[in-house]
């Protein structure tokens, strides 16, 4: 069984920001649906709301890392990018300012539509020059956001992970690496987020259906380790397939496509997330299963790869299933 860690986040970030006084948290009026309203009621002197203004809260944000202090803003995703964009560069990311955002509800995390899915942010924040980019995969990556978050000098943004989440890791972020999950020679995975579950149920059956699968989580997406993934992708024979709760355009597929040009890599790459598309509203399983962001999409991807069937439908990936309760946590709702 695989251990349910309940709000991670919350309990993380209290720990370390009571270990750093001059760490500030910041909310846009979604304390608690950031996990940070406990904090709030015990260290109010380290807690500022901002309100529903978000271009406000990331000038003054830029200010307060002038002044020396480390703001972490919370906030859904969306409203850490899109409405506040200008201030984001000019007061954040053009000065280096340590201004750590704390994006929740990354993706199709979140049933709430197009106004709350961020599904282009990696594909925005890579595009900044002096912006670092971290996701969270799991409960031990959320519990070890903020300490990797702060080890940055400049801004970070992180894809925050919320509410009941499973623990599939034994160890912390390590910014600048990426995990080795399995040392396959076939074909190469890479994901992140919560693609990675996805990929976790799909491995035994592929493995059952004699495809060896090498597979690399990304929780750092900038800066990246280029050599450590050319390295990767030279030790498979048949080629690539990129799972991302994002579009495919300007996420980690992208990412891994640039790379593979850069270098002359000619092996065939597969990128498979939202394509070309919002999403509309519902639970993450079937909003996964419906946009070809879960384990069955991943299979597929690959089977185009090695230009054959594999064998495996549905009922197969369904009892490899890590955790079949997603859907029904109270946290993905808004």
């Amino acid at each position: 069984m695989v251990e349910m860690v309940n709000r991670p986040y919350a309990s993380a970030f209290e720990a370390f920001a009571v270990k750093n006084p001059d760490v500030l948290c910041l909310s846009a009026d979604l304390t608690s649906s950031c996990e940070i309203d406990g904090f709030r009621d015990r260290h109010p002197d380290q807690f500022l709301s901002l309100g529903m203004a978000e271009q406000n809260m990331m000038s003054f944000a830029g200010g307060l890392g002038l002044a020396g202090y480390r703001p972490f803003l919370h906030s859904f995703g969306v409203f850490l990018y899109r409405r506040p964009y200008d201030q984001l560069m000019a007061s954040v990311a053009y000065p280096r300012r340590k201004v750590r955002l704390m994006g929740f509800l990354p993706g199709i995390t979140t049933p709430g539509g197009m106004t709350h899915q961020a599904i282009e942010d990696v594909a925005v924040m890579r595009s900044i020059p002096n912006m670092s980019i971290l996701e969270t995969g799991d409960a031990t990556e959320v519990e070890s956001i903020c300490e990797a978050a702060d080890s940055i000098d400049g801004p970070v943004y992180c894809r925050v992970l919320r509410g009941s989440i499973p623990r599939l890791f034994d160890t912390p972020i390590r910014v600048g690496e990426m995990r080795e999950l399995a040392l396959g020679a076939d074909v190469l995975v890479v994901t992140s987020g919560i693609a990675t579950e996805e990929a976790l149920r799909a491995r035994d059956a592929l493995s059952n259906a004699g495809v060896s699968i090498r597979h690399l989580h990304i929780h750092t997406i900038k800066p990246f380790n280029e050599q450590a993934l050319l390295d990767h992708i030279g030790s498979v024979s048949k080629g690539v397939v990129v799972l991302e709760n994002h579009v495919i355009t300007g996420g980690v597929g992208s990412l891994v496509a640039e790379i593979m040009a850069d270098n002359g890599v000619g092996k065939p790459l597969v990128r498979l997330g939202l394509n070309d598309t919002y999403a509309h509203g519902g639970s993450r399983g079937y909003l996964m299963k419906h946009y070809g962001l879960d384990a069955g999409a991943l299979v597929r991807g690959i089977e185009r790869i090695i230009g054959a069937s594999t064998g495996i439908d549905e009922e197969a990936l369904a009892s490899a299933r890590v955790d079949a309760v997603h859907s029904a946590v109270k946290a993905e709702a808004l």
